[in-house]
């Protein structure tokens, strides 16, 4: 028994001495680690025993339990964390899933904007902690999976791609997460720099083919692939591809770009201010998440074919001067299972033209309904189109647009954007049929006579609605800058909002949110 114990202590011993020798080299001049981001206060003797007694319960704590709490931290200070305690040093090489973001490793305060020399700081300090976990040959565990966010930094890459093409290839790494970032606002960012990024990153991928073959999920951003084949690359190449995001990236401006990826597994696809004129989702069997923000398109911008799964469907985009609005059942023909519909009008005009009956075809399994981007001043009586057609939504979401930082019509004018017109649609219900709502939820709420009206509305269809959710504007950081008085009712004010909804008839459950 004593020679076991003496094996065991032996063993510990030496995984900590490991670990103290790993860590070293990462803390070195050829392998720094993302500078402090806190400092803690060493004055007290009293707090530095705390700390010592805290650190020996949790040394008595298993491995598993360790490494559990380790990774729901960033992997910078999963490492200094390391540092403290020998207990702990062996531990960030035994971790089964890797989360390594370039914007760690950016100087304290982060400099703002971020310029280019910065990037290439932080691209040296990332490629030397990636050579630190994935060179590392005493590694005895597999990494599950290895989450890395970069900037197409081409003197970095390579190294980069190196380790992470000999992980795979090796066996170490089984999963592999890639987001390539770039600070450049789209607006700043022409079609030439597009293009050369795209070559950029398809001579990446070429150069370590292995990386395509293992991406599970992938984030690019800016690129255009006018000149390039964007399907094969992200469809026939990416075998094991579930998550796709796309940001500013597209085949040229007012392309068609098909996508028919019958052996796809898919499952989520985001899209963000990608210029096509018209997407056609021909063939994704697997996907069940879809997601489109800002459009550029003068007809309708998606259409639908085979996705069997598809159960989300999220559109947002501000409808500007030479857009004319589509029927949403146009986008939707082709679905069959959607539970959750999101539409966001950013605070312009609707961007669909008025609707009901054809929408019921397609609406009558949601369960989830997001109504976004509502301009304040208008009316929402237009919005009883959507349970009329759904009448099984369980939960509506209602968002008003009021942002200070729009500017007065000239401005906006400047900017493409048509003079606002409240919707009116002509609807005609069914009187003797109740909605299944349950639960309403209010954002951008403030006492208007019309959102009074609008939510009793909704009690008088809905005997089941027991609960409203009442929640302030969601300001974004212009607004603030202007620093405008909030118009959610105050804490005062709680009882009068409630007695108005409830209006002597209805009883549901009022729940104010700041």
């Amino acid at each position: 028994m004593d020679a076991d114990n003496d094996n065991n202590s032996s063993q510990s011993q030496s995984q900590q001495l490991e670990g103290q020798d790993r860590l070293s080299r990462l803390t070195d001049d050829n392998h720094p680690l993302p500078p402090e981001r806190f400092e803690g206060n060493n004055d007290s003797s009293s707090s530095q025993s705390q700390q010592l007694e805290g650190e020996d319960r949790l040394s008595t704590l298993t491995d598993d339990i360790l490494l559990s709490i380790l990774g729901r931290v960033s992997l910078h200070m999963a490492v200094r964390t390391a540092v403290l305690s020998t207990r702990w040093r062996h531990l960030p090489w035994l971790l089964p899933e890797l989360r390594i973001d370039v914007k760690d490793f950016l100087s304290v305060p982060c400099p703002d904007p971020i310029q280019a020399n910065d990037m290439e700081k932080a691209m040296v300090c990332l490629t030397n902690a990636t050579r630190g976990f994935l060179a590392d040959r005493q590694r005895e565990s597999t990494i599950c999976s290895l989450n890395l966010k970069l900037y197409l930094i081409n003197t970095s890459l390579c190294e980069v791609g190196a380790l992470v093409g000999d992980a795979i290839d090796s066996g170490l790494l089984k999963d592999f997460d890639l987001a390539v970032l770039d600070e450049t606002e789209p607006h700043n960012c022409g079609d030439r720099d597009m293009l050369q990024r795209a070559k950029e990153i398809d001579g990446f991928f070429s150069a370590y083919p292995s990386m395509l073959h293992c991406l599970t999920r992938l984030s690019l951003h800016n690129l255009g692939f006018d000149k390039l084949d964007m399907h094969h690359v992200l469809f026939d190449c990416c075998k094991q591809l579930t998550h796709l995001s796309l940001s500013h990236c597209d085949t040229g401006v007012w392309s068609l770009f098909k996508i028919d990826a019958p052996n796809s597994k898919l499952r989520v696809l985001e899209l963000v201010k990608c210029r096509f004129q018209r997407l056609e989702v021909v063939c994704l069997p697997k996907l069940e998440k879809f997601c489109w923000n800002t459009w550029v398109s003068r007809c309708v911008p998606l259409n639908f074919g085979f996705v069997p799964s598809l159960g989300e469907l999220d559109l947002s985009s501000c409808a500007i001067c030479d857009q004319p609005p589509f029927k949403l059942s146009e986008i939707l023909h082709g679905t069959t299972c959607i539970h959750t519909l999101t539409v966001d009008f950013q605070g312009e005009n609707l961007w669909m033209q008025p609707e009901m009956k054809e929408l019921c075809t397609y609406l009558n399994k949601i369960k989830k309904l997001h109504v976004r981007g509502i301009f304040v001043e208008f009316d929402l009586s237009w919005t009883a189109a959507f349970l009329a057609a759904a009448p099984s939504v369980e939960m509506l979401h209602i968002e008003v647009w009021d942002h200070p930082c729009d500017g007065d019509d000239e401005s906006r004018e400047l900017r493409s954007f048509s003079k606002r017109r409240a919707p009116h649609w002509e609807m005609e219900f069914n009187d003797s049929k109740n909605w299944l709502l349950k639960e309403l939820e209010f954002v951008g709420f403030r006492s208007l006579e019309q959102q009074f009206t609008f939510i009793r509305s909704m009690l008088e269809r809905s005997p089941n609605l027991q609960k409203i959710i009442l929640k302030r504007d969601e300001e974004c950081d212009m607004c603030q800058a202007l620093d405008v008085p909030s118009k959610f009712p105050k804490k005062e004010e709680h009882e009068m909002v409630v007695r108005r909804i409830r209006d002597g008839d209805f009883l549901p459950q009022v729940i104010f949110c700041e």
